[in-house]
């Protein structure tokens, strides 16, 4: 369906024109007409569908048509990156509106913390924020929330996963109870479906391609020891000139500037970014690989629901993510709006169970690889701590030639 086939205001298709957009994805499709009725909704959508337009173009929508005085629409998310993007989004797409809007989020300077008070005193349309620092403003009394119409929750997921149903449930006691809710979750477990039934009314439903990676991924695996994995991912990338950008996800922040610093060793344009970076070094950082001055970076999970860039080539789980639903989001990063691309995911021994939920979360198994035997001895498969064996050391050995012992390769193979 084209956008034009969804009654949106002319501005807005004029906008969405300029950015090449014609046809509504699936999310956009579903959700958009039902947030112009007005209804309560919760989606299900994974990254990179979409989802971002599904719910403003709606609120844009509206606004084109009636502005109202104060903050129209609070939309909260889980991290500064994800505000940021919206935030650009909303730019963009409200470009020969004139709708005002800002992000909320901590770490800033005490000029930032100024610049948001007046926004949210003075009435900013539309404000994207994170749950603490949104919090603390709500509870110096100044925000003019009297005539909010709309109240989104992106990656309402995350958000219960880093601790902030609390805050969730603290900032909707703010706000008026007449109010459309929207939800937008990449998941659906029972604590977003709690969370639903606490903040919602009678909302509509709308489930999209639940917890897989995009068709145009390409996913692989490799079964390595710790100390093998940066030669690893030499051996993978060195010559391949064809990946321009690529991200290496970490689940720990501690091995960021670890393996930042060995890729740096082998004369790579390689920058890190996590929690301990602060907001300047990570926007600077998002900047120079956005414009394809670094062509690697180096980043915790904090980066794979809150960053939008596109023509990522390949994605690396330096290790197996601790939550599976991680994968989904990691993977995400490739492939987005029907283009393709490729994910490798790096299974040392203990990773071997978690990696086997990932497997049955997405329903699929993934390809497994042996490490070049120049770069060391490969771990046997198996997706039981029990049953672990080793290939080094006067252990079992991957004994096949061609890369591995036909039994425990995977059933499937992954989707071009």
């Amino acid at each position: 369906m084209k956008f034009a086939d969804l009654g949106l205001h002319d501005s807005l298709l004029e906008a969405l024109g300029y950015m090449n957009f014609e046809e509504a994805t699936p999310i956009q499709e579903k959700s958009i007409p039902v947030i112009l009725e007005g209804r309560d909704i919760i989606a299900c959508a994974q990254t990179g569908t979409g989802k971002t337009a599904a719910f403003i173009l709606p609120v844009l929508n509206e606004l084109a048509q009636n502005r109202n005085e104060g903050i129209n629409t609070l939309v909260v998310c889980p991290t500064r990156e994800l505000a940021i993007q919206i935030d650009n989004q909303v730019q963009g797409f409200s470009y020969f509106l004139g709708v005002e809007s800002i992000p909320i989020y901590g770490g800033g300077s005490g000029a930032d913390f100024e610049q948001q008070k007046k926004a949210l005193s003075d009435g900013t349309a539309i404000i994207i924020a994170t749950p603490g620092k949104l919090i603390s403003h709500l509870n110096l009394g100044y925000a003019k929330l009297d005539n909010l119409k709309h109240f989104i929750l992106d990656e309402a997921d995350r958000m219960l996963d880093m601790g902030f149903s609390d805050d969730i449930k603290k900032i909707a006691s703010f706000l008026p109870k007449k109010r459309q809710n929207i939800m937008f979750s990449a998941t659906m477990p029972d604590k977003i479906r709690q969370l639903a039934k606490e903040t919602l009314h009678d909302p509509f439903e709308i489930s999209i391609a639940l917890s897989k990676p995009a068709e145009g991924v390409l996913q692989a695996a490799y079964l390595t020891y710790d100390e093998n994995k940066t030669r690893l991912i030499h051996k993978l990338i060195g010559d391949k000139t064809k990946y321009e950008s690529i991200i290496i996800f970490s689940s720990r922040k501690s091995k960021v500037h670890e393996i930042v610093s060995a890729l740096k060793r082998l004369r790579y344009d390689v920058q890190g970014i996590s929690s301990d970076y602060d907001q300047k070094q990570r926007e600077a950082v998002i900047r120079s690989f956005r414009a394809k001055k670094t062509r690697i970076i180096v980043a915790t999970d904090v980066l794979a629901r809150g960053i939008d860039i596109k023509d990522i080539n390949l994605v690396i789980n330096y290790d197996v993510p601790n939550n599976a639903e991680d994968y989904v989001h990691r993977v995400g990063r490739t492939a987005r709006a029907n283009t393709t691309g490729v994910a490798l995911t790096l299974i040392n021994e203990k990773d071997m169970p978690s990696f086997a939920e990932i497997e049955k979360l997405i329903d699929m198994s993934i390809s497994k690889i042996p490490t070049p035997p120049e770069i060391g001895n490969s771990p046997e498969w198996s997706d039981s701590p029990k049953r672990r064996r080793h290939s080094g050391g006067g252990k079992k050995r991957f004994n096949n030639k061609k890369g591995g012992n036909s039994r425990h390769r995977s059933k499937k193979s992954p989707k071009k």
